[in-house]
């Protein structure tokens, strides 16, 4: 069986992170919080009932009442209009002995004062304490009291009830997990839109998806035999894979250029100009450091901002040496398409011959058919040494036959094999799209007849063309040889250009005559080294 992991989505991890966060922050934040405002309102109530305590102390009701010894009335009166003010539990005041003056119940007046904290007061110390009374636990506070004389005569005691300060402190925890509750709920949209947003930017994608598919692309970007560079808005160098450097390093350049600016890198890149302009660049050759290359240049567009351009080439050796067998390969089939289809007509022919037992006619049809094909093949071969190129010619007889065009082939001197294989590429690239732009001009041409005539001599090999086609118009002839421009419509418009980019590879000369109803004429003049003959 095979073992799944369970993978949480990101939306998912986010949320439950963010609120992990939010909840110990909060929880940290309400510990430390509540302590202090616990604090706080203790102090506060410590201090309210000292400034209670401080002013009755003051109090010449209660300094007089205690010195006389009477008008005790009075200050009773007087300690429960402070209390009542102040909102306090008890406000007592007591003699050098502990016994009570004043008391919130009347009936504990004369007696002693109990919770046994209150000595120190009477010996002059100002303080607070908690203990327990007749009313209860407290928080209390002592201040000695004094007379004209700075003589002790008593103390004051102010009582504030811990159920109240009890109370101050759950309102002041409540107010805080409701700020804390709200924090949490707070924290979890966040977390939603968060997770929103950033799945957003991923396209709707999960980490474990986006970590396949760079895996995938990495692959994939290592694994094809172009090769292909990358660069970001800045045109620093972002990504080369192996095929890259393995060209690069043919060409001399150094092996890691992640993160070098792709002009110092490679000056004759044209990927800044793409970045600039936005348009891409197909099919073009560039040369570095001796080693041509194909490429292929794009922008990458996010938004509709260029954000970068990517690169794709592939060395030219390579792609001419595939072309050479593709030629070679679409030569052949063209031949034997062409030759199935002309013998297809001369047994017709012989078929009807032999029905109408014309055997004398028949017998010169076939010698005169025999010997016209050894002539026509035996003087290409005679005069055109590169079997390759003899070949392709023998094939665009068939093909203009075909298409009942009187095609000549005639050379004044041997031809021999070229001494570089590349020659021989470039000559079928320049000889093929001349028959075929030829043949496919003069379709509706009454006269269709086509010569093409070879001279060697002096290491220059001359290729005149000349056909019976309505012929090219001026404004035509300007642009004839630009990449993509055709009269015939769409996805046409690359044949000359081959021609005139294959003439300018061998190093050679082309020009054309061409005049209405009465043709064109190309002559070529190519740099020609015949390899040398060993015996």
């Amino acid at each position: 069986m095979q073992n799944h992991r369970f993978r949480f989505r990101l939306s998912t991890i986010i949320i439950f992170y963010v609120c992990i966060v939010v909840l110990l922050s909060l929880m940290i934040t309400d510990l430390l919080i509540s302590h202090s405002v616990s604090e706080n309102i203790r102090k506060n109530q410590e201090e309210k009932a000292q400034i209670v305590a401080r002013t009755v102390a003051k109090s010449h009701i209660v300094i007089n009442g205690l010195q006389d010894g009477a008008n005790l009335a009075d200050l009773q009166q007087y300690t429960t209009e402070i209390q009542t003010a102040t909102n306090v539990l008890f406000v007592v005041v007591m003699d050098m002995n502990g016994i009570r003056k004043t008391h919130p119940n009347a009936e504990l007046i004369g007696k002693q004062f109990v919770g046994g904290d209150e000595k120190a007061a009477l010996q002059g110390r100002e303080y607070v304490s908690t203990s327990k009374g007749t009313l209860g636990r407290s928080v209390r506070a002592f201040t000695p009291i004094y007379n004209g004389k700075k003589e002790q005569i008593g103390a004051v005691a102010v009582g504030i009830s811990l159920k109240s300060v009890n109370l101050a402190l759950g309102r002041s925890s409540k107010n805080i997990l409701i700020v804390t509750a709200l924090g949490i709920i707070i924290g979890v949209i966040g977390a939603v839109l968060l997770a929103r947003y950033i799945k957003r930017i991923l396209l709707g994608l999960e980490p474990f998806a986006i970590a396949k598919i760079l895996e995938e692309r990495s692959t994939m970007l290592q694994s094809v035999h172009e090769g292909i560079i990358a660069v970001d808005h800045s045109s620093t160098i972002t990504l080369v894979n192996k095929s890259a450097l393995q060209i690069f390093q043919k060409a001399g350049l150094s092996e890691d250029p992640i993160g070098m600016k792709i002009d110092e890198y490679m000056p004759s890149t044209r990927l800044d100009h793409v970045l600039e302009t936005g348009q891409q660049e197909l099919d073009e050759e560039q040369t570095i450091n001796g080693v041509s290359i194909l490429v292929n240049r794009v922008p990458l567009v996010v938004n509709g901002q260029v954000v970068g351009a990517i690169s794709t080439f592939r060395d030219k050796t390579e792609v001419n040496q595939l072309a050479e067998q593709l030629t070679g390969v679409r030569t052949y089939a063209e031949a034997l398409r062409a030759q199935s289809h002309e013998f297809m007509n001369r047994l017709h022919v012989i078929l009807g011959m032999v029905q109408m037992k014309a055997y004398e006619e028949l017998s010169g049809f076939i010698r005169t058919l025999v010997n016209y094909r050894n002539q026509e093949f035996g003087s290409i071969t005679q005069h055109i040494k590169d079997p390759a190129l003899a070949g392709f010619i023998m094939g665009k007889l068939s093909y203009a036959r075909e298409e009942n065009v009187d095609l000549s082939i005639e050379s004044d001197t041997v031809i021999p094999e070229p001494a570089a294989s590349k020659t021989t590429h470039e000559l079928i690239t320049i000889i093929g799209n001349l028959i075929d732009n030829a043949i496919e001009a003069m379709v509706d041409s009454v006269e269709k007849t086509f010569e093409v005539n070879f001279t060697y001599e002096d290491h220059l090999l001359t290729i005149e063309v000349f056909d019976s086609g309505p012929g090219i118009p001026d404004d035509v002839q300007k642009r004839i040889f630009e990449k993509g421009f055709s009269t015939k419509g769409e996805n046409r418009g690359y044949g000359l250009y081959l021609v005139a980019k294959s003439v300018q590879e061998l190093g050679g000369e082309l020009t054309i005559d061409s005049k209405l109803r009465l043709g064109t004429n190309v002559l070529i003049r190519i740099p020609y080294e015949a390899r040398e003959v060993r015996e």
